[in-house]
């Protein structure tokens, strides 16, 4: 068995802005497994600052060489890989990259694509886009092309300051068209009436408005405006979902499969959040081709009802690092159909963003 980790940059077409920077490199930690024949790929969805998460690239670097590695053993099933992992607290992210790694490599070992072995899949992700931060016109425009590209919905970064006039034009540019907001907690329970104001536009829901630690004062946002709470970085497992969804704090969430540990997870909360009536779909975290693979396998799951940010590769990089990038049809993109993720890595662009390699194993 061969495991190796590598640090690859790569440019992105437009950078994309939040609340909390501003990205014009995807920089991402690749794993490539070989064993029996097989190789499985995987990416930590870490960067290189700790703005979204505690988790960056050098922790998640470090986490999995010196702590999680030595765990692989004789390549285990992704729920007991997590099982034995559970004495390591925290790094989702981290424990992530290696959880995903194995699903590819069993369901490639089975000769399944990887969103059949999920479970009952519909054969397509449903896909929105995401825009970051940039004027008003800018984003205005970005939005109708969106709309007039096929997406089934628009989302928008939004910041303390920057929304009223951002989401007013959007509206207005767009019309009537399945229209959220993004905040990337970066306002407060003291700003109610700045975030109950956006409830004139109709938006299908306010995605993080608040700290990822505020779920009591998310409950009390949701009592008090007429727009959904989305929860995207409160939620970390199953059991925060319950949580959040038993009090009132939200009725839709994102589910980004890094955030919380991998698939194994991410399958447990869309169950228990359709159980309890509430809303999912797939975020994602500017994943070169390796993790969008991941991304589309769950999207495409029967459980997920929203549309994700599930993009097609080429809205973010000039060239990626698979030679089968994902297209967008009608508003869907489908899974690969061979074995696993089912990606083709291109090995000569690989080599040409990778600043660093490491065998692991």
């Amino acid at each position: 068995m061969k495991l190796q980790m590598r640090m690859v940059s790569m440019p992105m077409i437009t950078p994309f802005e939040t609340s909390f920077g501003r990205e014009t490199h995807r920089n991402a930690l690749i794993l490539t497994l070989q064993h029996d024949g097989i190789i499985a790929n995987s990416e930590c969805v870490t960067d290189r600052d700790p703005h979204y998460s505690y988790e960056d690239n050098t922790t998640a670097a470090h986490i999995i060489s010196d702590h999680l590695v030595t765990r692989l053993g004789n390549l285990p099933e992704p729920e007991e890989f997590m099982e034995s992992v559970s004495d390591v607290k925290g790094h989702n992210m981290a424990k992530a990259a290696l959880e995903m790694l194995l699903w590819d490599y069993h369901s490639r070992s089975e000769n399944m694509p990887l969103h059949r072995y999920l479970g009952k899949s519909r054969g397509y992700a449903l896909v929105g886009v995401s825009i970051g931060m940039d004027s008003v016109d800018n984003v205005s425009k970005r939005a109708l092309d969106a709309k007039n590209s096929g997406y089934l919905r628009v989302k928008i970064k939004i910041k303390k300051g920057r929304e009223k006039e951002l989401v007013s034009r959007v509206r207005s540019t767009i019309g009537d068209f399945p229209l959220s907001v993004d905040a990337n907690t970066d306002y407060r329970i003291t700003d109610i009436d700045t975030l109950k104001s956006l409830d004139e536009y109709g938006l299908v829901y306010m995605e993080q408005p608040l700290e990822h630690t505020d779920i009591v004062d998310h409950a009390e946002l949701a009592r008090r405006i007429r727009t959904p709470i989305c929860l995207d970085e409160s939620i970390l497992s199953e059991e925060d979902a319950r949580k959040a969804i038993d009090i009132g704090a939200c009725k839709v969430i994102n589910i980004k499969p890094g955030r919380v540990g991998g698939l194994s997870e991410s399958m447990k909360i869309a169950k228990k959040a359709r159980e309890k009536g509430c809303h999912v779909w797939v975020g994602g975290m500017l994943e070169t081709g390796v993790g969008r693979a991941y991304n589309v396998a769950l999207a495409s799951n029967d459980l997920i009802d929203y549309p994700g940010d599930t993009s097609p590769n080429s809205r973010y990089f000039h060239r990626d690092i698979v030679k089968n990038p994902f297209k967008m049809e009608g508003g869907r993109i489908r899974p690969n159909e061979n074995p696993g993720t089912g990606v083709e890595i291109d090995l000569e662009e690989l080599e040409k963003v990778t600043l660093w390699k490491k065998d692991l194993i």
